[in-house]
């Protein structure tokens, strides 16, 4: 208790020496109403100039990185065209955001996160927080997961769960604001929902929730397709693990996009598994039908080179830096050569997650304990000395980055 009084009581002192924008007018009006507006009140914050650069993934290009078309620029408005021909994000001048690492703010917001009658407060606003934003945006975030919980995916607990796992330490600790972790029905209920919730925020300037999914959805593909075309020795995709797959939204979008491919969904999760085959069986069938596998993405116990794409998505800044490595390394040994690797997740320089409030970035942080570990990884220097070559990272939406690497021929 004396720490966390000690580092309140230096409040002002350490907002003052950080510069940390405050986001608009509209998000902290409607955060005023949530159970957190005492804790906004303890922030001070002001905004600063931020020098910007904007990433294309399809635009005509001044120079070009990794394959991409890049255009650089200043100012402080994105645009966008459409029929998918440009679309410019912002980074910020900073390596990472304020509030991770080292920083006096981040010690701060730990110390505020450590003190346990307030992480059960801001736990509370996270959740409120996540569904009352979902919900403005018109995602029925209570009725698909009522759906969910009064359906009968219970049943497919027993087809999924790999009863020999042992779940690492790390695994077992609360997550976004559930005490199991992603170890529960409700966690699995409410994921899908809250990745549409994502996609919508990483475009809130997208003209309807579909819009939104479909730029963050797609630039993410074409980043993955247009890494293998241009570095892999044959253009077919054959074999594609997702690791992490959570309810399975984004290996449906890998078959989609690869109907010819033979598509695994892997996950530590059997109840996320299940809600994944419990949805995939009320689609068309699908010509390659999707397989599940409860296993753990560090050691998955799958065959050495047998697959051609290896995805990672919104799965990294959920670990400590140990299992980020082991699962590039894993992915690794399960690409044949000319295999790509894909990693996506949040982006250290973006712009937006560089000027969050104060009030969402304590927020946050409260429901990922392993925050700091990722943003402080050298992602790409990660892959590279895993044995990964031609790696290539690049905005593909405001929030987001994509990291893509090569197994050498």
């Amino acid at each position: 208790m004396v720490i966390e009084v000690s580092v309140l009581s230096r409040l002002p002192e350490f907002l003052h020496s950080t510069q940390v924008p405050v986001e608009s007018a509209e998000t902290s009006m409607a955060l005023c109403s949530s159970p957190h507006t005492k804790l906004q009140n303890l922030f001070v914050a002001s905004t600063t100039n931020t020098r910007t650069h904007r990433y294309s993934i399809l635009c005509s290009t001044r120079r070009s990185i990794c394959g991409f078309d890049v255009r650089m620029a200043t100012g402080s408005d994105m645009s966008s065209e459409t029929g998918g021909n440009v679309a410019t994000y912002e980074e910020g001048q900073l390596e990472r955001p304020r509030w991770t690492g080292e920083t006096p703010l981040s010690r701060l917001v730990g110390a505020l996160i450590s003190f346990k009658p307030l992480y059960s407060f801001l736990k509370l606003g996270a959740r409120q927080v996540l569904i009352s934003t979902a919900e403005k945006s018109n995602i029925p975030w209570r009725e698909m997961t009522r759906e969910i919980l009064e359906s009968e995916v219970y049943k497919e607990m027993e087809s999924i769960q790999n009863p020999s796992i042992l779940y690492p330490d790390y695994y077992l600790n609360p997550f976004h604001a559930y005490d199991d972790g992603n170890l529960s029905w409700l966690a699995a209920a409410e994921a899908e929902a809250a990745t549409m919730s994502m996609s919508r925020r990483a475009i809130p300037n997208a003209s309807s929730l579909d819009e939104a999914i479909d730029m963050v959805r797609g630039n993410w593909l074409k980043a993955i397709e247009r890494h293998h075309l241009q570095y892999s020795n044959k253009s077919f995709i054959g074999d594609i693990l997702d690791i992490g797959c959570s309810v399975g939204v984004s290996t449906r979008y890998l078959a989609d996009k690869f109907p010819s491919a033979k598509v695994t969904g892997l996950d530590l999760s059997p109840y996320f598994l299940s809600v994944a085959q419990f949805k995939e069986k009320k689609r068309p069938e699908r010509k390659n039908p999707i397989n599940w596998v409860h296993a753990n993405g560090e050691e998955t116990g799958l065959p050495s080179k047998s697959f051609d794409l290896v995805t990672i998505v919104y799965v990294l800044h959920e670990c400590p830096t140990k299992a980020i490595i082991n699962l590039v390394r894993e992915a690794f040994r399960l690409l044949r050569p000319g295999g790509t690797i894909a990693l996506t997740d949040n982006s250290p320089k973006s712009k937006i997650l560089q000027e969050l409030s104060p009030v969402l970035f304590t927020l946050m942080k409260s429901t990922e304990p392993f925050l700091d570990d990722y943003y402080l990884i050298d992602l790409e220097g990660t892959m590279e000395e895993a044995g990964f070559v031609n790696v290539c990272t690049i905005l593909t939406d405001p929030r987001h980055r994509t990291v893509t690497g090569t197994v050498p021929h």
